[in-house]
């Protein structure tokens, strides 16, 4: 899941991107981070225009992403792949999706990672086709 997804999800307690969050907290999927993507998590959710559009603290941000923590099946980066694209936080979604084998690619930037995913079998959607084909499994 990419970082926009999970800043969305915390933006507003309705739509797709909130469903999924929720959702892993709940254990319904299995939900891959890497230790990059949780500080990059971190950095841009105590930014304070995201805080402020939450109506949240660094010390709320810090209770959801620690739950997170403990529900995620951690990606160790075993192998790099950049430069794949065009930005680097872009190459660290990519880098947890590769090393932790993943179906799904979940991002609002879908144009961003389909060509270089596809090298890799990873399919990539959006929050609303995430919760669609979760849907599907359950």
């Amino acid at each position: 899941m990419d970082t926009d997804v999970v800043t969305a999800a915390l933006r507003s307690d309705r739509g797709a991107s909130r469903r999924l969050l929720v959702g892993a907290l709940s254990r319904r999927f299995e939900l891959l981070f890497s230790v990059p993507l949780m500080i990059e998590c971190e950095a841009v959710l105590t930014r304070p225009e995201h805080l402020t559009a939450a109506g949240a603290s660094v010390e709320d941000v810090a209770t959801v992403l620690d739950a997170l923590a403990t529900v995620v099946e951690p990606v160790r980066l075993s192998y790099l792949w950049r430069p794949t694209l065009p930005d680097a936080h872009d190459d660290m979604v990519l880098e947890t999706a590769v090393n932790g084998r993943a179906d799904l690619l979940v991002t609002f930037n879908q144009r961003h990672f389909e060509a270089a995913s596809s090298m890799f079998g990873i399919d990539v959607g959006s929050p609303t086709d995430a919760v669609r084909r979760l849907r599907g499994i359950s």
